[in-house]
């Protein structure tokens, strides 16, 4: 894993090419603890009001069959009816670094917060930009962590080199594990490792690049992540779950919707 300390503004040049080396970065410290409880009361917040149609269904626990993800689903796109969250993904602070990033303007398309409750499975090994289907290029994520991320809790493990190839077509995922049906096996060669972070730190990575967790498994302890994706303002089509498709002033931006299935003809199934 490559980490780096708090950039202020732009990247620095180190940081570019180990972001085109590896695929990923990781900056300490991004946001302040204040960023942190900010968000987390946000989305407990969101919670405790319950379902939120079309982004949000938990079911109370009477109802789960033991699946805390049942009680702690992910919110999809909580930028589209909370405020905060809106804040959060189009933050000042993000636009210099992913216009380093994409080497353009960078343009926001998704949100999500994944509580990753205690024993809650994980997510298979997978590739963003299969989802997003963005073409010309490919996605970028802004993965911010919540709370302390380790091997214990399910934290993140990537696949370093991965993004440099084209887009697998997955394999079933074992669903003790994974809630997501869809699995890239490593490439001969490559191997997984670990990305471990304190709240508040930020990883970026390549849409391309392979990466998923296993479940958390404490049994008192979440890993709560909020991660936002972004692309290049050259792009010209994209999956049509994705929109609207935002400046960092807010403004809308309309491209064409990539209608295919992808390489794989799966892809348009539903979003990410």
């Amino acid at each position: 894993m490559v980490t780096t300390t708090r950039a202020a503004g732009h990247l620095t040049a180190e940081q570019l090419e180990r972001f085109e080396h590896d695929g990923h970065l990781v900056i300490e410290g991004l946001y302040t603890p204040e960023d942190v409880a900010l968000l987390n009361e946000t989305f407990a917040e969101v919670h405790r009001n319950g379902p939120v149609k079309g982004y949000f269904n938990p079911v109370p626990e009477a109802k789960a069959n033991g699946d805390p993800l049942k009680m702690y689903p992910r919110i999809m796109h909580p930028h589209r009816f909370n405020e905060v969250a809106r804040r959060y993904l189009l933050d000042p602070r993000l636009e210099p670094i992913l216009t380093d990033l994409f080497g353009e303007e960078p343009l926001a398309t998704q949100s999500m917060l994944y509580f990753k409750p205690p024993t809650g499975r994980g997510q298979a090994l997978h590739q963003d930009n299969f989802y997003l289907n963005v073409e010309p290029g490919t996605c970028i994520a802004a993965w911010l962590a919540l709370d302390v991320v380790d091997r214990d809790n399910g934290g993140l493990e990537v696949v370093p080199g991965t993004h440099k190839m084209d887009l697998f077509c997955p394999e079933e995922a074992d669903a003790s594990v994974s809630f997501t049906r869809e699995y890239v096996p490593p490439p001969p060669g490559l191997t997984p490792v670990p990305v471990d972070m304190q709240p508040g730190d930020m990883l970026f990575f390549n849409g391309t690049l392979v990466h998923g967790s296993g479940p958390n498994t404490t049994t008192d302890r979440f890993r709560r992540s909020f991660i936002c994706h972004y692309i290049g303002r050259s792009a010209e089509r994209m999956s049509e779950w994705y929109r609207p498709i935002l400046t960092f002033t807010g403004d809308e931006v309309v491209i064409d919707a990539n209608e295919g299935g992808g390489p794989c003809g799966t892809e348009a199934a539903g979003p990410h």
